[in-house]
Order: C-alpha cells, then structure tokens, then sequence
C-alpha cells in the first residue's frame, strides 16, 4: 500500500495526523481558558467528557493519532538518515533560510511526547481511568480530590513551581514544533504555490503562538491564583461578578 510503503505516502499520514492533532490542541485549549472563568465551566465539559463509552473511543483515536505520528515521523527520520549517509556530519553550520525547527523536529517530537505521557498521568490517569476504575477521590500528597472535578486537578498540579516550569518548558517545545509543522504538513497535502505557501506560514505563526500563550497564561493563572488564595479559589467569574 503507498500509504505505507512510499516516501510521500507516510509523509502524507504524518501531516494528516498532525493536523489532527492541532485540532484537538484547539479544543484542549478552549476548555483550559474556560477554567479560568469558570470552575463550573469547566466541569460540565469534563463530565460530558468523563467516563462515558465515547469518551473513551475519543481517547483512543488521539492516542492513535498520536501512536500513528510517532511511528511515523520515526520511520521518516531514519528513512532520511539512511539517504543522507554521512553527509549529515559533513556540515556543523545550519543553512540559510532553513529553520532550527525543521532540523530538530524529531527531538522536538520526543520532547513533546515525553510530556504528553507526563500529562497523561497528571490528568487522564488520575480522573478519567479513575473514574472508569469506579472510584470517586483520589488521594494526592495527603489531599482528597473528587475525580469529577477537573478544576480541582488544575489547581492541585499548577500551584507546584516545578510543574508550572515544566508545562512552561512543554509549551515552547511544542511551539517550535508546530511552527514548522504546521505549514510542512499543509504543504504535503497539496497546498505548495510560493503564494499561500507564505500566507501560511504567517497563518500557522500566529495560531501557534495564540495557542502556546493561552496554555502558558491558563497555566500562570492558577499558579498565581494558588499563591494570593491559598486557602481557596477566585476565578475570573467570581471576580468580575463580585
């Protein structure tokens, strides 16, 4: 099948899965802006999210997706390395106009993922498998959370330093990853002319940083709010309304 055994065919899956993933940012990053204005916001959404029969079928498309990019940017590299040879250590200096993203995008990936697993285990391991595993709390350094209150994990995870520095660190591995990912992957599936090939970049520049800064603001947010309501907590709702 091309899909599988071509150069432009597992170039092809790798960018759709990619975008894929994009989308799915988009929406992650929507229900994080909605915690900061609202717990109960925020709540709703991950219960309609929670341990329900297509919540689970969701989880395991992305996390095939993600399998599916993995394997996938793997196998491209090495197919890519192998063509190189020993051309690749013939020059220490990076080529004009070629961007440091687009000749780290496979340690940038590993990056990426390496902290979705962290993520992973933060959130879904924690509350969606919980919940699935038939329990109500869980017991996190000494502190009973409801797996049913997503805010709640927010706002336990996000008042440690280290972790806030960590997701920050994500953030920027993954901006740098989507700022040539983003165009690469719509110029694979055809959208290649010198005209919307620049407007897209410039597009996927902007969506990337848009993307990456509400993460990092969200993330910020709590750790903030977790430092002047220690005892509790304000969100943006509360705020304005009182």
């Amino acid at each position: 099948m091309w899909l599988i055994n071509s150069s432009i065919g597992r170039k092809l899956v790798m960018s759709m899965s990619g975008l894929f993933l994009v989308l799915f940012l988009l929406f992650h990053v929507t229900m994080n802006v909605a915690a900061v204005f609202s717990a109960e916001a925020y709540n709703t959404i991950c219960s309609l999210l929670g341990a329900n029969w297509y919540a689970v079928l969701g989880t395991l498309v992305l996390a095939a997706g993600f399998v599916v990019h993995l394997v996938y940017a793997t196998v491209l590299t090495l197919q890519n390395r192998k063509a190189r040879g020993t051309d690749r250590y013939a020059v220490s200096t990076r080529p004009k106009n070629v961007e440091w993203a687009s000749q780290n995008m496979f340690v940038l990936g590993v990056i990426v993922i390496g902290f979705i697993v962290l993520h992973f285990t933060h959130f879904w391991y924690h509350m969606m498998y919980a919940e699935l595993s038939g329990h109500e709390t869980v017991t996190l350094s000494g502190q009973t959370i409801s797996t049913h209150d997503g805010a709640a994990f927010i706002r336990y995870y996000f008042s440690n330093p280290i972790i806030v520095v960590l997701y920050l660190i994500w953030y920027v591995a993954i901006w740098f990853h989507l700022t040539h990912g983003f165009w690469s992957a719509l110029q694979t599936v055809g959208i290649n002319n010198t005209l919307w090939l620049k407007r897209w970049q410039f597009i996927g520049n902007i969506f990337t940083t848009v993307v990456m800064l509400c993460f990092a603001a969200v993330t910020l947010f709590f750790y903030i709010n977790s430092l002047f309501f220690s005892e509790g907590y304000v969100d943006l709702h509360h705020l304005i309304n009182n």
